[in-house]
């Protein structure tokens, strides 16, 4: 009998696409390259998309077989060797989607990747390059003279910056929902794998279902939460008729990880911010919401904790922090022909009853369960009423919403002017954020997938006991949300978010036993790496809506920034403002084309040519007659009636519908997420599997002076630490370097689609090998006298913290010990070298053991 549940591992992960005259073929594999599929795509047909999936798990060998015949039914001339009839296009990591304008069908690859970060095992990959192919041959293509121009403006949204997916892990979900889904009751499983069998529509979904010893697994794959997804509408003309796998949806936003080295335990800290593709857009161009209740600059942000001791979902301890930014959930809007600054701000309709407010909550309350709190940072007090206006409308729209709501689910409000305490000398502006902080997390709580430890209730905290959430036997989970706003949702609300993040990050870290209250102070190594984490969160997202990086940072408001922040302030206000004036609508226009808000049609008015994008984006101004729902009872009745758990995490015939269940052997591919880890079946290298570059806090936050504690919790001053805190030159050069990677870290070598030459390949070598050589230690030659006080420097602290000394003599029994241990290795030296003898006479088909140079780069062992 099956006894525990796990995430289906996509068998779609290295794909090949073969070209004849009159059709692509797509070639699919896993990683492991032992299952294979087929798509066909017509070339043939001038507009229309015509795809063949025949859902057939093929063998490297049947492959092989297929192309061959292929090949050989091509051919111009039966028998002729020197031409082809089948060529290989181009190899990529997965499909973006399939897109037509004027003419006909693209195909969008991702050509090439890089690994950010893992989750529990779970690769999480940036896009780094695509390849946009035309479908249709030249002998059918029918030209358009605008072809070319949406062409031009469909590619201005770069891929390859801040696009992420991930085969085996749902980035559109949070921890919660993902880990909520794998501990669903077994009997509901069973169930729901009985109806997708007679439901579904893949002959082939029943492939693996006989069990043998009572070693089955429940495989479970989720519906991404399409709010979050930016190539839906690109995949959305193959979805019914493609099998699942070949579908990889992508999120855009931020992915960055650090470890936490606590002792010598690594901790992996993950910031993953998911951007909205509804409403979505740059910073003058897209500021409220739509009609449907979408706000413009969402981006829910989730903090990740888990213990990288221990890999699995089931065995590993994992914890998790959500909250959101977004625009004021009103009509309102900001004219920028007057070229000033700061535009007026305009409401553009009257809204007396909230109705498109009271949208947007109940999506909230559904996604993330109650309370809600906003803390709203604009401006309160002004000399010329500015940011107020946003403030008053939206206190009236929370306060009618409220009348309506049970008392303890009602909106929580907190009002907060952060830039007046921000210019008051008296007041500390990081203090305060901390009290509204403790207070949130206090409501809200958040998840852990493990009971409370053991030393929590040794050492009991009159703070953890105050804890909101939901308790449940297996963990904690987070009920409710913060959702943070100033006007533009950049510099203030990262600088809040990293505060309430803060906050959240002692406890997730207490709760997991690894500190002694949920405490954590400025200024330690542990603090400091997560401000880079958000840093470089701030920048990324501030890129994407607002044209430039943070123009105020976490040091800004400690006031701890140096001389030099003012100038870098002032150029990326000019940044911003050349951005927003001259080409913040040739991008708005790009992602409307991307997301499919606009579609181009013969006959009609094209993108270039429409005034103004509203309509699109306001769908019930084209409708005689919208629908409107009830002025009091403004909620979804199901919501409401779960709370403050979220509706999408409840367990009910709804949501089970949204699940793909199937059942496999223990040891069965899609779901050995070991084997997907640590791929047993070729020879890879340390840096690309465990992340070896990835910032770290033992190594880049602590000092390097022997005799300081290790400890990341310690506070540090200025002088001591391995990253000052005012930032020196080199430091802040290397972090603009990563920001514009999008990560917090350099990560291990990105993999290319493309078989690379020898050349290529050392010379990867060789950046690698200058990288390593740059992180080692320089040697400084000293004299006999400076020897002398080196040693006794080393010494002296060994002494303090082990309690013995180097300059003592062991006793009899410690170096009789000593001695067997050395033997014990010389003689295993001895077996070693006998046994790795014979393998360096080896011909050069075969990979040598003994190498004169370091491998830094995987080398994968390929059967072809």
């Amino acid at each position: 009998m099956p006894t525990a549940a796990a995430p289906i591992i996509s068998s779609v992960q290295k794909l090949v696409l073969y070209e004849t005259r009159a059709r692509y073929f797509l070639v699919g594999s896993n990683n492991a390259e032992t299952k294979y599929r087929v798509l066909k795509i017509d070339r043939t047909e001038p507009k229309d998309l015509v795809i063949i999936d025949d859902r057939h798990v093929y063998t490297q060998q049947e492959v092989r077989e297929l192309l061959g015949r292929l090949d050989l039914g091509n051919r111009t001339k039966m028998g002729q060797k020197g031409s082809s009839g089948l060529f290989r296009a181009v190899s990529a990591f997965g499909v973006v989607g399939f897109v037509r304008f004027l003419e006909g069908y693209y195909i969008v690859l991702i050509t090439k990747r890089r690994k950010m970060a893992d989750i529990g095992g779970h690769a999480i990959y940036k896009v780094e390059d695509t390849n946009m192919i035309y479908i249709p041959n030249d002998s059918v293509r029918v030209t358009h003279p605008d072809e070319a121009r949406y062409l031009r403006i469909f590619q201005n949204v770069d891929l390859s910056s801040n696009f992420y997916f991930s085969y085996s892990y749902d980035l559109s979900h949070s921890l919660q929902y993902n880990l909520t889904v794998l501990r669903m009751p077994l009997e509901m499983l069973k169930s729901e794998m009985t109806q997708n069998r007679q439901e579904s529509f893949d002959i082939f979904e029943d492939e693996g279902l006989i069990t043998q010893g009572g070693s089955g697994v429940f495989g479970i794959c989720s519906e991404p939460y399409m709010k979050y997804v930016w190539n839906g509408e690109l995949l959305d003309i193959i979805k019914s008729t493609v099998h699942r796998d070949w579908l990889l949806y992508i999120i855009h936003g931020f992915c960055g990880q650090s470890k936490l080295l606590i002792y010598g335990r690594p901790v992996y800290v993950t910031l993953i911010a998911r951007r909205s593709s509804k409403f979505a857009g740059t910073r003058f161009l897209k500021r409220g919401a739509n009609c449907e209740g979408d706000v413009a600059n969402e981006v829910e942000t989730e903090q990740i904790l888990c213990d990288a001791s221990v890999m699995s979902f089931t065995a590993g301890s994992y914890s998790s922090y959500v909250q959101v930014r977004g625009s004021v959930p009103l009509y309102w809007s900001q004219d920028i022909s007057t070229m000033m600054p700061k535009p007026p701000i305009t409401l553009d309709q009257a809204d007396p009853f909230a109705h498109v407010a009271a949208l947007h909550f109940d999506q909230m309350f559904q996604r993330f369960g109650s309370p809600i709190i906003i803390l709203n940072l604009v401006k309160e007090r002004e000399k010329r009423k500015h940011e107020r206006i946003l403030s008053e409308e939206l206190v009236a729209a929370v306060t009618y919403l409220n009348q309506f709501l049970p008392p303890e689910h009602t909106i929580v409000y907190i009002p907060w002017d952060m830039a007046k305490y921000t210019k008051s000398k008296l007041c500390n502006v990081l203090d305060r954020l901390n009290v509204i902080a403790e207070s949130v997390v206090k409501k809200t709580g958040f998840f852990v997938n493990r009971p409370d430890s053991y030393c929590s209730i040794l050492r009991p905290d009159e703070k953890w006991n105050e804890l909101g959430g939901c308790v449940i036997p297996t963990g904690r989970l987070q009920t409710g949300i913060l959702r943070t706003n100033c006007v533009d949702c950049l510099d203030r609300t990262n600088t809040a978010q990293f505060m309430v993040g803060k906050c959240a990050l002692a406890y997730q870290l207490y709760s997991l036993g690894l500190i002694d209250k949920p405490n954590l102070q400025f200024d330690t190594d542990a603090v400091r790496l997560f401000e880079e984490l958000y840093e470089d969160h701030g920048d990324t997202l501030s890129l994407q809506y607002g044209g430039s990086q943070l123009v105020h940072r976490v040091k800004t408001y400690r006031k701890i920034a140096p001389w030099t922040q003012h100038s870098k302030d002032i150029m990326q206000t000019l940044s911003r403002y050349y951005s927003n004036a001259f080409s913040d609508a040739d991008r708005q226009d790009s992602i409307n084309l991307f997301l499919g808000v606009f579609h181009p049609t013969e006959g009609k008015p094209h993108l270039w040519e429409l005034p103004t994008d509203f309509y699109l984006h306001h769908k019930n101004t084209m409708r005689l007659l919208p629908t409107r729902r009830s002025y009091t009872y403004w909620w979804t009745p199901e919501v409401i009636k779960h709370l403050p758990l979220p509706y999408d995490e409840v367990i009910c015939a709804v949501n089970l519908k949204k699940l793909i269940v199937k059942k496999f052997h223990k040891y069965e591919e899609e779901i050995d997420i070991h084997n997907e880890f640590f791929r047993p079946y070729e020879l890879s290298s340390f840096d690309d599997t465990f992340c070896l570059a990835m910032t770290s806090s033992a190594r880049d936050f602590m000092p390097k002076t022997v005799g300081i504690d290790p400890s990341p919790f310690t506070v540090r001053k200025p002088d001591e630490t391995g990253k000052s805190v005012l930032g020196n030159k080199s430091n802040r050069e290397e972090a603009v370097l990563q920001r514009k990677t999008a990560a917090s870290a350099p990560p291990p070598p990105s993999e290319e689609a493309v078989s690379s030459s020898s050349e290529d390949d050392s010379g990867t070598d060789r950046e690698e090998e200058g990288s390593v050589s740059q992180r080692s230690t320089p040697v400084k030659m000293t004299d006999a006298g400076d020897s002398a006080k080196v040693t006794e420097n080393v010494v002296q602290p060994m002494k303090e913290l082990y309690g013995i000394n180097l300059s003592d003599g062991l006793s009899e029994e410690d170096f009789s010990i000593y001695s067997r241990f050395v033997q014990l290795g010389q003689s295993q030296h001895k077996q070693d070298k006998n046994s790795q003898q014979p393998c360096s006479r080896c011909s050069d088909g075969v990979i040598k053991l003994h190498c004169e140079e370091p491998v830094s780069l995987a080398v994968q062992l390929q059967g072809h």
